[in-house]
């Protein structure tokens, strides 16, 4: 009887084990003498969508709660890094006053009150996280935007490259000039889409906390990546 206990509980500490290397809690990425790796570094995380804009939805599944929770996860993860980190916001809200009215008001307001927050706070780098959803279910998979610029390219493919990993996809990082919090940022930013809530499999993962952490992980090994890599575009997505 002890012996099969202590079987058990053996199996019990491996199985935990092999979790904790899988997705590290931020409290143990960094020891405590190594350099962290992102000290000076000032990022903006800008959790899209809040408030009354739910972003894409798929029934009570709305895009704003999963991107915020799993920007919490990336913020830990990036603070432990020595990264100075501030969130666009770090509740269900948007960035309009409270009582003005009118959605598309709101909208607009909401999108130059985070640019001018990312410009306020001088930061190095631009993380914003968001969701997609088609018509067409069978799409999934992470996708990273950047607006034009050496530097924007680099840093998105690095958080592709580990996207791509984690959400099992060939999607490659897209350049483009319709994204304004990007183009009008004025600093090195990259936009990542997590998946899609369009596609069943894919909706389910992204509602569980274990994937935002994995997928808040992917984001942070691409940062860590594009910081301490020389720049150099040669990720196979180029």
């Amino acid at each position: 009887m002890k012996k099969g206990l202590s079987v058990v509980l053996w199996l019990l500490a491996v199985c935990l084990l092999i979790y904790l290397i899988k997705y590290p809690s931020p409290n143990t990425l960094i020891p405590g003498h190594v350099t962290m790796p992102l000290a000076g570094q000032v990022i903006v995380l800008d959790p899209g969508h809040g408030g009354v804009d739910g972003g894409a939805d798929y029934g009570d599944v709305k895009e704003k709660s999963i991107v915020l929770n799993t920007t919490l996860y990336l913020r830990d993860y990036l603070v432990q890094a020595g990264a100075e980190v501030h969130l666009t916001r770090d509740t269900d809200k948007d960035l309009a006053p409270q009582d003005m009215k009118g959605y598309s008001k709101r909208k607009a307001y909401d999108i130059r009150r985070r640019v001018e927050f990312i410009q306020d706070r001088n930061a190095d780098l631009l993380i914003s996280l968001h969701l997609n959803s088609l018509m067409d279910e069978r799409w999934r998979g992470g996708q990273t935007f950047y607006y034009s610029g050496d530097e924007n390219q680099a840093l998105a493919l690095a958080i592709q490259e580990r996207i791509r990993e984690a959400t099992e996809t060939n999607r490659k990082a897209f350049s483009t000039s319709n994204i304004f919090i990007l183009k009008r940022a004025e600093t090195t930013g990259a936009l990542v889409e997590l998946g899609f809530l369009s596609n069943a499999e894919e909706r389910q993962k992204l509602l569980t906390d274990e994937y935002q952490r994995e997928l808040a992980f992917a984001v942070y090994q691409g940062i860590i990546e594009y910081v301490q890599d020389d720049h150099n575009v040669d990720y196979q997505d180029n």
